[in-house]
């Protein structure tokens, strides 16, 4: 039996015979290789063939809950799916405006920031909720100041995705705050400046996508996918830039089993 073990396995540090010290112990530490490597065998044969767990049966849950998630999207609702002219469409136009943004980056970042345009760091997940969005979405306050009426203020309304602005942003800082954003649609509704801000993310993320970008995207379009269907008052606008985001993971970034099905 232990020969055809051996066949089956063979050993990785093979010994041979050699001449051990009459004195040889193998209970104290080994004073030679060869010592070594026969306390080694010795203790791998004191090793028993199989072994049993022993578990407790009473410190098992009556009942675990196992997380699914699932793969691909929901279908849109019925009268709202995407024709497949359409998402060729618009997968051409981001194609473009990528190139665009790559090719004139370096301009684009040499560009004065106005002085009230302070970007947060990467790992500054309020700061950037904040800054996109703005202090209003944050705090979920809609009332208007009379002085709001004079003119824009960002720090309220959020900053959008302006060119001077991403293109300073690394990829490390663009999959964050993506990370961040993609939280917040989480249990939040859907904006145009959130709509603006994950558009011109994933115009800036590189491929091949990082393992880390990959699943975002991924949740990102599912839950486009479960906010459309959701959505009690289908506003034609809104469900139109959820498409386009599922359009643009999907066909874009090639995550082909959550695309839409052609109308």
């Amino acid at each position: 039996m232990e020969g055809g073990m051996e066949e089956l396995m063979p050993r990785l540090l093979p010994v041979d015979d050699c001449d051990l010290s009459e004195d040889f112990d193998p209970t104290v530490p080994p004073r030679t290789p060869q010592e070594y490597l026969k306390r080694v065998q010795i203790e791998a044969a004191r090793c028993p063939d199989v072994v049993v767990a022993q578990i407790d049966p009473k410190k098992l849950r009556k009942k675990q809950t196992v997380n699914i998630s699932i793969s691909g999207c929901q279908p849109a609702p019925e009268g709202y799916a995407p024709t497949l002219k359409w998402q060729q469409q618009q997968v051409a136009n981001f194609s473009a405006i990528r190139q665009s943004l790559n090719k004139h980056r370096n301009h684009w970042r040499s560009q004065h920031l106005d002085s009230n345009v302070t970007m947060p760091k990467s790992e500054d997940e309020e700061g950037w909720k904040k800054f996109c969005l703005g202090e209003r979405a944050y705090s979920e306050t809609d009332a208007l100041s009379d002085n709001e009426n004079l003119g824009i203020d960002y720090i309220k309304v959020g900053f959008p995705p302006l060119l001077s602005i991403v293109s300073r942003m690394s990829q490390a800082t663009v999959t964050s705050v993506l990370e961040y954003l993609t939280s917040w649609f989480g249990e939040k509704k859907f904006t145009p400046e959130l709509g603006r801000w994950l558009y011109a993310l994933l115009a800036c993320l590189e491929k091949p996508l990082l393992p880390e970008a990959h699943s975002l995207i991924r949740q990102l379009a599912r839950r486009c996918s479960e906010v459309r269907v959701l959505e009690e008052n289908k506003n034609e606008e809104q469900i139109s830039a959820l498409n386009l985001i599922i359009c643009l993971v999907s066909r874009y970034f090639d995550q082909r089993d959550l695309a839409d099905e052609p109308s």
